[in-house]
Parts: structure tokens; sequence; C-alpha cells
């Protein structure tokens, strides 16, 4: 028998859903409020490689180290393990290679850390600046705030990160998601940033292959501007992608009706008419195959259900024999 007394517990949790960052709370924090993608956050940190070697210590001077999350100012992993924090927590953070430097050596402050290595970080999290939410924002103030927001998606996207571009045009849009305090000059201002970001974010969704995201985001934009082009042969795009080729179709035509000397619609209308095709044959050849076997089967059938006969012939033309007498 064993007499035992729970003193104390530290939750672990999983920061990503594959389970390649995993975070043990040491001390809990303050409140409610987590950090969130654009909040600047101060932080003191340790990080270790799996032998105990520190490679890296970071705010426990004079100076917190900052940065601001979501913006790939420091590894995914922290990242990502910060934004899950309160203010005043301290977690003990596990990093796989994916989440940290990868598969090089990368030379760090107090030592190397090796390709493929796992990252140990003790991290504090002292305090936290979220940015100004969109209620308490003036109507100039949400409008210039989605222009910044356009802005900042399209320099991603002209990097190729698409995922990140997407989340700036997402931002952009909500801050001028309600405009009916708007002046008529602010409305149109908003409606133009509101197609421009949905547009945009289509673009990104094409790119990620979200084609059922990137169909609502052209539909936003449809019902802002019905006869916009690059919506319907956005809108198109997904539609080819995921087989739904006459609505596809009806887009192609109405966006030729309105720009009929449009080169990319033009290009687009091609490839469907080609999957069209394609798709035409890939159906005809199943039918085909359905009708033959049904036709195996109706013969097999018929053959089952047809009435034994006996041949005659051979039945009289063979010799009996004779039991002899006992």
């Amino acid at each position: 028998m064993i007499e035992m007394d729970l003193i104390s517990w530290k939750s672990v949790e999983s920061v990503t859903d594959d389970k390649k960052v995993m975070k043990k709370v040491l001390k809990a924090g303050d409140g409610y409020e987590k950090p969130d993608d654009g909040t600047h956050v101060k932080v003191k940190f340790v990080g270790k490689l799996e032998n105990g070697t520190v490679f890296e210590q970071e705010g426990h001077g004079e100076e917190l180290y900052e940065f601001v999350v979501d913006e790939e100012q420091t590894i995914p992993g922290l990242d990502k393990a910060v934004a899950t924090m309160h203010k005043g927590e301290v977690a003990l953070v596990t990093i796989s290679p994916e989440y940290g430097y990868g598969s090089v050596d990368v030379q760090r402050p107090l030592a190397l850390v090796p390709a493929n290595s796992s990252l140990i970080y003790e991290v504090e999290l002292v305090e936290f600046q979220k940015e100004k939410a969109s209620w308490d924002m003036d109507n100039a103030e949400k409008i210039e705030a989605a222009g910044k927001k356009k802005e900042d998606g399209n320099i991603l996207f002209k990097a190729g990160k698409y995922a990140r571009a997407s989340k700036k045009y997402g931002k952009a849009a909500n801050f001028i998601a309600y405009d009916s305090s708007f002046s008529e000059d602010q409305k149109k201002q908003a409606k133009s940033l509101k197609v421009s970001c949905y547009l945009n974010d289509a673009a990104c969704k094409l790119k990620l292959k979200d084609f059922k995201e990137a169909v609502k985001l052209c539909t936003k934009v449809l019902e802002l501007e019905s006869c916009n082009v690059k919506a319907l042969y956005r809108r198109a795009q997904a539609y080819i992608e995921t087989a739904d080729l006459d609505l596809a179709e009806v887009d192609i035509k109405k966006a030729l009706e309105v720009d009929p000397t449009n080169r990319d619609v033009k290009l687009e209308y091609k490839a469907l008419r080609q999957k069209q095709t394609e798709y035409n044959k890939k159906e005809a050849k199943m039918y085909a195959n359905m009708f033959s076997k049904l036709s195996k089967l109706e013969a097999v059938e018929e053959k089952k259900s047809e009435p034994e006969q006996m041949d005659v012939d051979k039945v009289s033309n063979k010799p009996v024999e004779e039991t002899a007498a006992a």
C-alpha cells in the first residue's frame, strides 16, 4: 500500500495539430486574453538542445525580447506557442525540427544548432499589446487599417506566401464588414476595398487549392458587382477544379458577354471545353462498360431460365443391358 498526496500538476497541450510543438505550463498566467496575429509581444526565454546545450538566451538582461506574432520574426514553433499563452505565463515548449531550424546547421548566439534538432524553450510571456480592434476605431481609421492590411497582403502574395496573404486580406475585409454608419464617400471606398480584398483572397485560395473558399469569396464580390469579370473568371477556375463544369461554363460565358476580348477568359473557356470533352469521353466509356456488363448478366440469367431438354437420339441409340437370369 502506498500513501500519496498530489502536490501539483503541469498541464501539457499540443500547440499544433500534428503534435510537433508541445507546451507544458510551468506557471499559469493572468486573465483570459492571448496574443493573436499582429500582436506585439515581449518575452524572455532560454533555448536548449535535447542534450542541455544552451544555444540562445533572450530577455534576461535590461531589455525584453520583442516580436510581432505571425510576422516570421522568430521560428514558427516559438511563434505559435507564444500565441497560446496568457500574460505572465511560463511554459516549457518542445519544438520538432519542422517548426525550428529545419534540416540545416544554424549558428545561434551561444551555440550551433545542428540540422534536424528538436528544441526546448523555457519561455515567459511578460506582456503583449494587441492591434487596435475595429470597434475601437472610427470609420476613417477602419478604412485606413483595411488599406494597410491589403497592402501587407499584396507584399506577401508577391513573395508566394499565400496562406499569410490570405489572412491579411481577410482581416482587411473584416475592418470594413459593417459600413452602415459610413458616409456615402466612405461606403464607396469600403466597397472598392472589399471587392479588391475578396478577389485577392480568392486568388490565394486558388493557389492553396481551397476551391470551395475561392467560390465563396468570388460570390461575395458578385453580390456587390454582378458583372465583375475577375470574380466570374476566378469562380469558373474553382468550379473547373471541383468538376462543376456546367457552373463554370455559365460564369465564363457571362464574363465573355461583359468583356469579349479578355484573353485569360478565352483561354479558360478553351481549357473548359477540353475538360468537357474528356469528361464526356470518360462518361461514355463508363456507361458503355456498364451496359456491357448488364448485357452479359442478362444473357447468363436467360441461359439459366431455359428448360433442360433430353437428347432423344442419344437415349434411344444407347444399348440396353439385360440382366442375366440367376
